[in-house]
């Protein structure tokens, strides 16, 4: 028995060597294939010859067709950089945006698009805001800066379901009386904004909850203007504060690089455009809720690091490599 076992065990051992050496060659070659597929550069979408932006047609303060959104006036400002004329791909910010304008190949860029959400690839920030809090002078809120305020328990409060804000609010026991909002609509048929400032006018609720940039602006729009609060005071608040990016398909690593740049360039133009919309903005340090007041300085040029991000403002398509 011990002599057959010998036996068998030498016969099989050529064949284990055999199998042993495919196995290591397949797996060097398949290291090689994987290097050289690495070398091989992306395919360019980027259209060179404009500035191809999706947009929302009716999502004001952002954006609409005629050109009245801050991140419109901030499309300019990368357009002038680029020198590239600036073209829109209209598609309401709702379900299917990012499918139907950015991944369909029809435009290169949104503007504005939360920091984290994989379904871009995000730039560097270019502003970080609050949620913000909402009432009209003379009911009773007078100087409240805080949801922790007890003059605002058992007040009927408006907020979009599903908010950052919401949350903070449930938190401070907010929720008992709560008026919903929709967040996610087609903004050409519906303003949920809107409606929320305008229940605010008229006595329907006592106060609002909403991201600050929109606050901000709705809030001085068709009827006696608001009381805006940015909520940089409660205990959390860093939590319903968030950096806004602008967006480029997964994949694009150089157009990025080359938005980055144009953001380090013109920081101080982009800072203004929003100040000048109300848009409630703080400093890019996450632990902390200050507030900028004004425009922060741009930084200079930073060299970019590859052909491609640096030919990204040439008007010549390029023809392979994004």
């Amino acid at each position: 028995m011990r002599k057959q076992a010998l036996e068998k065990s030498y016969v099989s051992m050529p064949a284990l060597m055999l199998g042993m050496i495919t196995a290591a060659a397949s797996m060097a070659f398949a290291f090689v294939d994987a290097s050289k597929a690495a070398e091989v550069p992306k395919a360019d979408l980027v259209n060179r010859k404009e500035l191809r932006v999706c947009a929302d047609p009716a999502d004001l303060p952002f954006s609409n067709q005629k050109g009245e959104g801050f991140e419109n006036k901030i499309a300019n400002i990368i357009g002038d950089e680029l020198k590239l004329p600036v073209v829109y791909t209209w598609f309401p910010k709702a379900t299917g945006f990012v499918r139907m304008t950015l991944n369909a190949k029809r435009c290169d860029l949104v503007i504005g698009w939360g920091q984290g959400d994989d379904m871009v690839l995000n730039t560097n920030a270019i502003y970080r805001s609050t949620t913000a809090l909402i009432y009209k002078k003379g009911t009773g809120l007078d100087g409240v800066e805080t949801l922790s305020d007890p003059r605002l328990q058992g007040k009927v409060i408006g907020m979009q379901q599903g908010s950052a804000g919401a949350t903070l609010a449930a938190k401070y026991g907010l929720m008992a009386n709560v008026h919903g909002y929709p967040m996610i609509v087609d903004r050409r048929y519906s303003n949920p904004a809107e409606d929320m400032m305008n229940d605010i006018r008229k006595g329907t609720i006592a106060a609002g909850i909403l991201w600050g940039p929109i606050a901000a602006y709705w809030a001085k729009r068709d009827g006696e203007p608001l009381v805006v609060v940015p909520l940089v005071k409660d205990v959390g608040a860093s939590r319903i504060a968030f950096r806004i990016t602008m967006g480029v398909r997964n994949g694009d690593d150089n157009w990025k690089r080359t938005l980055n740049d144009v953001i380090r360039k013109r920081r101080a133009d982009i800072d203004k455009v929003l100040l000048d919309y109300g848009v409630p903005l703080l400093v890019d340090d996450d632990t902390s809720t200050e507030m900028v007041t004004k425009p922060r300085p741009s930084e200079a040029s930073m060299s970019l690091p590859t052909s491609g991000a640096a030919t990204a403002a040439s008007p010549t398509p390029a023809s392979a490599n994004p």
